[in-house]
């Protein structure tokens, strides 16, 4: 075991934290006020640096690193704002990497290259209207028929909705009863049949698009199956990954907090002297960094343990919830810490607080993680039905 980076992770991180401070808090508050995402200009340049392919094959594009590295840059730029760090957290743990894994090989080179190059966002599309934490009772349909999938059904909470080039859809492909018949499609933005929902407007997230999307006889080539029916486990494997990236960004509002309120309360004086001198804020900062460091050792044990493939579902599940939780905590006592100052819009604090509240929502809540922690102890699957 090493709990020490090596130095070209090193030199990766503090390229990536120099970058993220110099060049994106003016992006970041332009997505806060107008709920905007990057814009492509932005993104292209994460390309030219190699963010968007990090843990990518070389062959695909990307710089062919571990999902490790690919941690530690998004948490880089997710301190500054989850907005600014998403098309990063699109590209190197979300949906891309199911295409990378399972598809055949032409929709490979069709997509992650261009991904890779800042020309395309990809998104998942998994929850409905009744299918959210009960993922398998989702009814989306495609129907393989005149050599199309045709797909019917209805998304929600689709981050990315509306703005994506292309989207990783969770359909029942067969009859089969439950997780049995599900399977994924890759569907290009503009298919004919296929339209979106009003854009929600939410809590935090701001800068990040959700919508829904509707699908009516929308037809796709039958290359653009990623998995058949039956694969349903292996798309939660995949899915495993993208744990470690929501995890990941909610380490990154609690770090990032921590690291303003430190500075902050060094600067802060009250009855003649910093608050940091006062014993009641050395405990909270003690706690909170306790909380970080913990956060940050699970998501990187889940990576680690999964080498250059995928990791657990108990390792991701684990680091998740905690990194969730925690950063509710930690980021709840920063505004506390910074008072007035954090509880105003004319800083970053309330809306880390925000933001982080919405990570223990997106990509499965934190009770669900905690049922799939109890079932990977167990060896069994719980049946939430009966």
């Amino acid at each position: 075991m090493n709990f020490v980076l090596t130095d070209q992770q090193r030199e990766m991180q503090e390229s990536a934290r120099r970058y993220a401070r110099e060049r994106l808090p003016s992006f970041a508050a332009r997505c806060e006020q107008h709920d905007e995402p990057p814009p492509p200009e932005l993104v292209r340049e994460y390309a030219g640096m190699g963010f968007l392919g990090i843990n990518v094959a070389e062959r695909y594009g990307g710089l062919g690193l571990g999902n490790i590295e690919a941690l530690i840059v998004l948490e880089e730029l997710a301190k500054i704002s989850g907005a600014v760090a998403f098309p990063v957290f699109e590209s190197c743990v979300g949906p891309v990497r199911a295409i990378e894994h399972f598809a055949d090989e032409p929709l490979r080179q069709q997509v992650i290259p261009a991904v890779c190059r800042g020309e395309r966002m990809v998104a998942v599309a998994m929850s409905e209207p009744e299918a959210g934490s009960a993922l398998t009772d989702l009814t989306t349909r495609g129907e393989k028929r005149g050599g199309k999938i045709v797909l019917n059904g209805t998304k929600r909470w689709c981050s990315g909705g509306g703005h994506a080039g292309g989207y990783v859809v969770y359909c029942r492909l067969s009859d089969a009863a439950g997780s049995a018949g599900i399977g994924a499609v890759y569907v290009e933005s503009g298919t004919s049949g296929m339209s979106f929902g009003a854009r929600e407007h939410l809590m935090g997230f701001r800068g990040v698009p959700s919508t829904d999307i509707v699908f009516d006889n929308c037809a796709v080539p039958p290359g653009n199956l990623v998995v058949d029916a039956g694969g349903f486990r292996r798309l939660m494997e995949a899915f495993d990954l993208e744990r470690c990236g929501n995890a990941t960004m909610a380490l990154a509002q609690a770090a990032g907090a921590l690291e303003d309120v430190l500075v902050y309360v060094q600067e802060r004086r009250q009855f003649g002297k910093p608050i940091v001198e006062f014993q009641a804020v050395q405990i909270r900062l003690a706690e909170m960094q306790m909380r970080v460091d913990a956060a940050r050792l699970l998501i990187w044990r889940a990576a680690a343990n999964a080498e250059m493939g995928l990791p657990s579902v108990l390792d991701s599940s684990l680091a998740k919830c905690f990194a969730n939780e925690i950063a509710r905590e930690v980021c709840g006592h920063a505004v506390q810490l910074m008072g007035g100052y954090g509880y105003s819009i004319e800083y970053p604090m309330e809306r880390r607080l925000r933001d982080a509240w919405g990570w223990g929502i997106a990509g499965g809540a934190i009770d669900i993680q905690k049922v799939n922690i109890a079932a990977a102890m167990v060896g069994r699957r719980f049946d939430q039905r009966r």
